[in-house]
């Protein structure tokens, strides 16, 4: 009788302790590639938009941060070449073809990174949710043989 408490209390420590700990450490890592990928669908956006003012001969208007969250109008009459952050703050310059398959790219690549993400979490509650059942049909099983 003492085991199957035992038991049904390390069931209940390993779930508190590991798996809801791995989901809270899977979602965070969920929000912050969806939080990259959501910055890079908005700089293919930028350039494609500066493609399209390119074809029709026109500068670039834009407003640029100029620290404190203080904006400064800018324009840009020449915008063939862009500086795109890839990462740990290095930037490369690229022609806005370049960038743009680049910035591509690297959506794919966090899509598939958030992917296998989701797949762990949804992996780790369906153990959570087997976890608890099986306690619960313990505790069941338990109840039935002390009725007799």
């Amino acid at each position: 009788m003492m085991d199957k408490r035992t038991s049904t209390e390390n069931i209940k420590t390993f779930v508190h302790e590991h798996l809801k700990e791995d989901l809270r450490v899977y979602e965070k890592q969920l929000n912050e590639i969806n939080a990259e990928i959501v910055e890079y669908v908005q700089l293919k956006h930028m350039i494609e938009t500066i493609l399209l003012n390119q074809a029709n001969g026109e500068g670039f208007k834009t407003q640029v941060n100029i620290g404190g969250n203080m904006f400064m109008k800018a324009r840009a009459d020449n915008a063939s070449r862009l500086l795109v952050d890839i990462g740990l703050k290095v930037y490369v310059e690229f022609t806005n073809d370049e960038a743009l398959r680049f910035v591509e790219m690297k959506i794919k690549v966090l899509t598939k990174q958030a992917d296998v993400i989701r797949d762990k979490s949804i992996e780790t509650k369906t153990n959570i949710k087997l976890a608890l059942l099986a306690i619960g049909e313990g505790q069941r099983l338990h109840n039935v043989e002390e009725q007799r």
